[in-house]
């Protein structure tokens, strides 16, 4: 093995760094131009055309049905279900969990487009690639320790896991010694600081000291699409707890928005993932000839993570372990998978607990086979249903057709559903129209029941709290008219200067409108071609899906100056009823009449 292979490999990019840019208004709109919406989304989401449209499953929340708009004229999405929305800018901010200005650079690039500087310095991204610089240089330190420590425990730990060399050259194996502060030692000496080397999660401070997290440990670093090592897991040699150590979540890693080795996947041929439970798991199925494996990180697969796989894969074979932590895990992921529209099926793995181990036993192509031929969820789940249960005895053959039946009610697909009616009829000896009168009688029963839940939320809970807007409920009538206007804006935002003949700022009730307001007319006023990415480094991510949500909601909404004119004349009255609230003297009711004289 050559060092200078590893290093290479780890220092595959930079990351993103630098000052804070105060982005021209030209150099946002020419950013734009060159990053059409439909363009950059198609790369994360399939689109499907509607009209002179798009739409798609929104890639931020769980769907069957897609309620994400891609709007061409505005150059914008809106997603109708849970509100997520804004330019190109917002969207890659959401996707790739970046900050504004790696958003502004990653779409640069993509352009070919160069960033203009500035000396405006910018926290957040100075700290995110100081972190991938300390991952980067904690993963080469740990390779070198795996060839250099005398007793060989990390390449002994590797080798009886059956691993080639390029295989652990390919994923940056390391080993982390035994030792307290090697590491720290180590990073400190390449200038970088304490409280770097803690947040970036490879060391902790207690007690006045600094030490490595990572002791005694098999080292698999964790890469995000783009190549950064983003964090590390790390499993214990010998003795001790926890088995599996993770870096904890930092400003550039997230657990639940990982998956282990996607970064290879994602360049794989076939259209379905395999999903193990572990690194060891990844790597032997990934040695075996199968690039298209991923893990997740030291987690049960969570929404997030089964959105990622779903823009990657159009089925998944779950290949968890076989023990009972390993089912009850296959049964989450099946419900969370079949939510994001993806097709699973599962192996099962006799005579072994995991894929490792299978592989080690009977071989790669035993493996293929194994895959080729695994089974639905469905039969998977009714399989589950005989557990524990006698089925030669009448009570133990009721008791299974009963947990069959909420099995068979959870299909949505009717065609389908009647297919698994008939096969277990069939296999059960029982009446197809009896099963099936008994899981229509259970869906019908779901239904009710989650009516009945529905309401009692209504009834019993507070009311909905807007977050980003909290004063809507308090100023229903005034914050429509508000919203009225600004849409009015976006969709003829030539019209500034009239609107702001007849209201400013001031007028505006609820303060997020207001700020939304005044924002967007200093921009209609400043900039020749507007476009909405121009508001993006002054809301964010979530502010810019209620700015998108607004304009969607008006759009088929026919704003004529007679209709603006109405909305201003509601924050108008607001104000005039205020004032005349507060009126407690001849001087109050004096000051009042000076106001009114001012108000067009």
């Amino acid at each position: 093995m050559q060092w200078i292979f590893i290093v290479n490999y780890l220092s595959l990019h930079p990351g993103v760094g630098g000052d804070n840019l105060a982005f021209s208004d030209d150099f946002i709109y020419q950013l734009q131009l060159a990053n059409p919406i439909d363009d950059v989304m198609k790369s994360y989401v399939n689109l499907i055309r509607r009209g002179r449209n798009f739409v798609c499953s929104c890639p931020f929340h769980s769907e069957k049905t897609p309620s994400c708009t891609i709007y061409l004229d505005t150059q914008s999405f809106y997603c109708f279900g849970c509100g997520a929305g804004g330019d190109v800018i917002t969207f890659i901010r959401k996707i790739e969990n970046l900050d504004y200005v790696e958003a502004i650079k990653l779409l640069a690039e993509r352009a070919g487009l160069e960033v203009p500087s500035d000396k405006q310095g910018e926290q957040n991204a100075r700290i995110k690639a100081r972190i991938l610089e300390i991952n980067r240089e904690a993963a080469a330190f740990f390779y070198k320790s795996l060839i250099s420590d005398p007793s060989k425990s990390g390449l002994k730990y590797f080798a009886s896991r059956g691993l080639a060399p390029q295989t652990i050259k390919k994923y940056g194996l390391g080993y982390a010694d035994d030792s307290w502060d090697k590491l720290t030692k180590h990073l400190l000496s390449l200038k970088f600081k304490e409280d770097e080397l803690v947040t970036a999660g490879v060391c902790l401070h207690k007690n006045g000291k600094t030490f490595d997290l990572f002791r005694n440990r098999a080292m698999f670093p964790i890469m995000d699409l783009r190549g950064n090592i983003i964090g590390f897991g790390g499993r214990i040699l010998g003795d001790g707890t926890p088995k599996y150590l993770n870096t904890a979540d930092t400003p550039v890693f997230k657990k639940s928005r990982n998956l282990f080795s996607l970064n290879f996947a994602k360049n794989s041929t076939s259209n379905r993932l395999i999903l193990a439970e572990g690194y060891m798991d990844v790597i032997a199925i990934n040695q075996a000839g199968f690039d298209n494996v991923v893990a997740t990180l030291g987690t049960a697969l969570t929404p997030e993570q089964a959105r990622l796989i779903s823009q990657y894969a159009k089925e998944v074979i779950i290949a968890y372990d076989s023990d009972g932590a390993g089912q009850k895990a296959t049964t989450k992921a099946i419900n969370l998978l079949s939510a994001v529209a993806v097709t699973t099926r599962i192996i099962n793995m006799k005579g072994s607990k995991d894929p490792d181990e299978y592989i080690r036993k009977f071989g790669a192509a035993r493996f293929k086979l194994l895959l080729d031929n695994s089974d639905g969820a469905i039969n998977f789940e009714l399989e589950k249903c005989k557990e524990g249960l006698d089925l030669s005895t009448d009570i133990g053959k009721v008791e299974c057709l009963k947990r069959i039946v909420k099995v068979l009610s959870q299909i949505h697909n009717t065609l389908e559903r009647d297919v698994y009616i008939s096969k277990v009829a069939r296999s059960y000896e029982v009446s197809a129209e009896v099963l099936k009168s008994q899981v229509e009688n259970e869906i019908s029963k779901t239904i009710r029941k989650e009516k009945k839940n529905s309401w009692k939320s209504i009834v019993t809970k507070p009311r909905f709290k807007d977050e980003i807007n909290p004063e809507v409920s308090q100023y229903p009538r005034e914050s429509k008219a508000e919203e009225g206007i600004i849409a009015y804006l976006l969709q003829h935002p030539d019209m500034v200067k009239r609107v702001l003949d007849c209201i400013t700022p001031d007028h505006f009730v609820t303060s997020f409108n207001k700020r939304i307001f005044t924002v967007l007319c200093e921009k209609l006023n400043s900039s020749t071609n507007f476009t909405l990415s121009l508001l993006s480094d002054e809301f964010s991510d979530n502010e810019m899906g209620r700015i998108t949500g607004i304009e969607a909601k008006h759009k088929d909404i026919f704003l004529t100056e007679q209709v603006v004119d109405d909305y201003i004349k509601i924050l108008h009255d607001f104000k005039n009823n205020k004032l005349s609230d507060n009126i407690n003297s001849d001087e109050d009711l004096l000051k009042l009449a000076k106001r009114l004289k001012n108000i067009k």
